[in-house]
């Protein structure tokens, strides 16, 4: 291919738009462009790499190996540049730092505001923007550059596109995912008792864009019993999913700091059992970019992070 002498940046982000959606069509109307000026982009993209980026064929469109190289940096280079443009207007004086976290809106409601608040960072608060969605959402917003923080419950490796080299994380809180049903009507023993049984049980399950359906799904123990059940509701949102076990719908894994309540007064119960435990235990982590962020976001998080290592 004959090499050109310039690449544009939004080559680059039609180049992020079509490697998350894998359609041509989609990814156009994400970058509000028509689909054949939006491949002729993409036939230029390549041209300047001098190799092809994207396979086609009439049943997919998938990276190539330079493609999947290529399409990392370039995330890397589109959040620094985001950076670069945000630290100038900072030092110049002309714009006011906004500190962007985006949070699972479960961890959104039940833990953001208890924890910012005891963090004691009131000296940020007016500058402060929280950006609730699934997990899928905040992780595209937060590897885009368009949020310096993400907060999210974690459990081994479900954050596989977290690269350690490239985040760096604190851990800020502990959870605990626990299957959760109605009682019989005695506040003790569980509806559906999964020690004894879990085939047909009825599953209030999450949608695949959620992160604690994607925990769900990478413990076996758990994943093995959600096979095994019925489902019969999805959702992205536990709060959803806590209603309609509250209505006696069925079993959900739910976060124990969504349910506290509801635990404490016996209106839900635990579906397992100590001999046949099916909880999960889940950190709470919050997640920055290991590149520098501009002054007001470093300063954040090393406020963040001594708070978090003082004692008690």
């Amino acid at each position: 291919m004959q090499h050109s002498h310039h690449v544009e940046l939004i080559w680059l982000e039609d180049c992020r738009a079509l490697a998350e959606t894998l359609n041509f069509s989609r990814a156009a109307q994400r970058r509000n462009v028509t689909q054949p000026a939006f491949s002729r982009r993409i036939q230029a993209l390549e041209q300047w790499t001098g190799t092809p980026l994207f396979e086609r064929n009439r049943r997919e469109v998938k990276l190539t190996k330079a493609g999947e190289v290529f399409n990392q940096q370039a995330i890397k280079l589109l959040r620094m540049i985001g950076t670069m443009h945000q630290t100038t207007l900072e030092a110049a004086g002309v714009s006011s730092p906004m500190l962007i976290f985006a949070a699972t809106h479960c961890l959104s409601s039940t833990f953001f505001p208890g924890w910012i608040r005891k963090s004691q960072v009131e000296h940020v608060y007016e500058t402060l923007k929280l950006v609730s969605d699934t997990l899928s959402a905040c992780e595209r917003m937060f590897l885009h550059g368009d949020a310096q923080f993400l907060l999210c419950h974690c459990h081994q490796n479900t954050l596989d596109h977290l690269t350690p080299g490239q985040f760096t994380s604190l851990k800020v809180g502990q959870d605990e995912l626990i299957p959760l049903c109605v009682s019989t009507g005695d506040g003790v023993t569980p509806k559906w008792q999964l020690a004894r049984q879990t085939k047909d049980v009825p599953l209030l399950c999450y949608s695949n864009d959620s992160g604690l359906g994607r925990i769900i799904n990478h413990c076996p123990k758990v994943a093995d019993a959600v096979r095994e059940m019925k489902k019969v509701f999805t959702s992205d949102l536990a709060t959803s999913l806590l209603a309609m076990v509250r209505a006696g719908d069925g079993v959900a894994w739910l976060p124990r700091s969504l349910a506290e309540s509801d635990l404490m007064n016996g209106t839900l119960v635990n579906a397992g059992s100590e001999a046949r435990d099916f909880s999960v235990p889940i950190e709470i982590r919050l997640f920055r970019p290991a590149t520098p962020l501009p002054a007001a976001a470093e300063k954040l998080w090393h406020s963040l992070k001594r708070y978090r290592l003082k004692p008690g």
